[in-house]
């Protein structure tokens, strides 16, 4: 009896707090939250060369953050780095970084901390995709670097990063994932395993931070279909209408006002939020639907840098 009794209470305490937290989220959507002020923030954003992590740089810079860049590609962060300080009339930093090498990352994140100071907002957007290989057949060595790069990367910055923001109790961790950490897709197994273990670390940390009550601690994970960035370049979508190929550009306005709402997901487009209710239920049927076509899917070239 006395155990029966403890079972009724978890679950009324169960019910209650599923109701408040969807009230919550009810409330969140008919009045969203204000802009925060990132004025005078510190951002990194990893792989900031070129495609969306450049321009999410770029919306924030507009916004009065320093900027601090990252990229394996020396080059072409330069030549952002140079174009952002054209445009903009913020601090913008440039460090040659490969984020899939622990030590590399650590060594770096000294220089940041030495030359600009602590940064209070982190933009683990670097990423790397093949496409062109069932998982039984693609090299060991491009495995393994999607897992460095996709995941393992999220490990080390977080490490450099994150417990000065908990001494400070002020920061803002942002996750660029991607529907592969949410939907199976065909020939793309490593990479959807990357997404989903960074959603995953992404979640447990939040938790973490909720538990040590380092509540200015602030958690975006964010999971688009394609965009029409050279990472998917030659990917076509069965749905245009419902699943469009984003624009990168608007893309990374959605992002920013996210970050900027201090929201913890966003899918990007906002079909995919019915796609997750449904997956629930009709699993095989409905990531078949979704993916993009085999052909078009095992067509894509090894990614660079995003």
């Amino acid at each position: 009896m006395q155990l029966n009794l403890h079972m009724v209470k978890d679950f009324l305490e169960l019910i209650v707090g599923v109701g408040f937290y969807l009230f919550e989220a009810f409330v969140r959507l008919l009045v969203q939250p204000a802009w925060k002020d990132v004025e005078g923030e510190i951002v990194l954003v990893t792989g900031a060369a070129q495609g969306l992590g450049k321009l999410i740089a770029e919306e924030l810079g507009h916004l009065g953050a320093t900027l601090v860049l990252w990229d394996v590609n020396r080059e072409a962060l330069e030549k952002t780095a140079k174009e952002l300080r054209s445009t903009l009339d913020v601090r913008v930093y440039a460090y040659a970084c490969d984020c899939s090498r622990r030590t590399e990352v650590y060594r770096t994140a000294e220089l940041v901390k030495r030359e600009v100071g602590d940064v209070s907002i982190l933009v683990n957007n670097a990423g790397v995709v093949t496409g062109k290989y069932t998982f039984t057949e693609a090299p060991d060595n491009l495995v393994d670097r999607t897992l460095r790069v996709n995941i393992a990367a999220h490990f080390w910055t977080y490490k450099a990063f994150l417990p000065d923001m908990i001494s400070r109790n002020h920061g803002h961790l942002v996750c660029i994932a991607c529907h592969g950490g949410l939907f199976a897709m065909n020939g793309l197994a490593d990479y959807c395993a990357s997404k989903f273990a960074a959603i995953g670390f992404a979640e447990s940390i939040a938790l973490e931070l909720r538990v040590l009550q380092k509540e200015g601690i602030k958690t975006t994970i964010v999971c688009p279909y394609l965009i029409n960035t050279t990472m998917f370049q030659g990917c076509q979508t069965k749905w245009p209408s419902f699943l469009p190929v984003m624009d990168k550009k608007a893309a990374a306005k959605r992002i920013v006002d996210a970050i900027l709402r201090e929201k913890m997901y966003l899918l990007l487009p906002s079909s995919l939020y019915l796609l997750m209710a449904l997956k629930r239920y009709t699993f095989s049927q409905v990531v078949y639907m979704q993916s993009p076509s085999k052909q078009n899917c095992l067509c894509i070239e090894v990614f660079k840098s995003k």
